[in-house]
């Protein structure tokens, strides 16, 4: 497999604040890539730094065997990285249908074919019978994949999900992890920041564990469930 995504000693410090330190790390195309840790442990800064709302402190970058270090958030748009956040980010007065044009206006400047495009993800989404209504009545859920569909809209090759079974319940998770399998069957590789290990174990092929802004450990589900630097970090023993 191609290595869609290469980070090599990755570091991001805010003055004094060591948020990321020596990080490294590769994602292949079509992988569903797990990011978990402690609260704190660096995982939405790395997010951030990978997307190019930070510029890392230290270290590179590697998106397509470009160089993408320090690259702003459009430009990485435009090169074909997504992200959803973890406090969701909805036009609440737009409806439905016109968030996701707004992503998909981003390759497609004529508006009919933008719409159809919002349209067809819409649908991948579960979210056409919702198009006409305002974000804001959404659910969280709902909500949650609305963020999915904008940035699928977008056509990315790496899509970022930044805690999306956040505040779901059992069966929403459920759903959700079903729209993460999907996803990765169009060919779409996957970044997963989460805390819902039962969201995350089952569908990722390889899992990072950040604490204190370093990595501690990498491996399959199976391996990481049972290593006890893990353990001691996060899962607790």
């Amino acid at each position: 497999m191609n290595k869609l995504l290469v980070v090599d000693k990755l570091g991001k410090h805010f003055g004094g604040l060591v948020a990321n330190e020596d990080i490294s790390f590769h994602l292949e195309a079509g992988q569903i890539v797990g990011l978990i840790g402690p609260n704190g442990a660096g995982k939405t800064t790395l997010f951030n730094c990978i997307a190019g709302f930070y510029p890392p402190s230290e270290g590179t970058i590697r998106f397509l065997g470009n160089d993408i270090t320090g690259m702003p958030s459009p430009k990485m748009a435009h090169m074909g990285i997504a992200r959803t956040f973890q406090i969701v980010r909805c036009f609440g007065s737009m409806t439905v249908l016109e968030n996701v044009m707004v992503g998909a206006m981003l390759r497609n400047k004529s508006v009919s074919i933008a719409h159809e495009r919002a349209s067809d993800e819409l649908e991948f989404c579960g979210l056409s019978s919702r198009a006409s209504v305002p974000a804001s009545d959404l659910t969280v859920a709902e909500q949650r994949r609305l963020e999915v569909a904008r940035a699928l809209a977008t056509e990315p090759h790496l899509l970022l999900l930044d805690e999306m079974m956040a505040g779901l319940t059992p069966s929403e998770v459920q759903e959700a992890v079903g729209l993460v399998k999907t996803i990765q069957k169009r060919g779409i590789a996957c970044l997963i920041v989460e805390h819902v290990m039962e969201g995350i174990m089952p569908i990722a092929d390889h899992m990072i564990v950040l604490d204190y802004g370093r990595k501690i450990a990498e491996g399959t589900p199976a391996e990481i469930s049972c290593d006890p630097v893990v353990l001691a970090a996060y899962l607790g023993e």
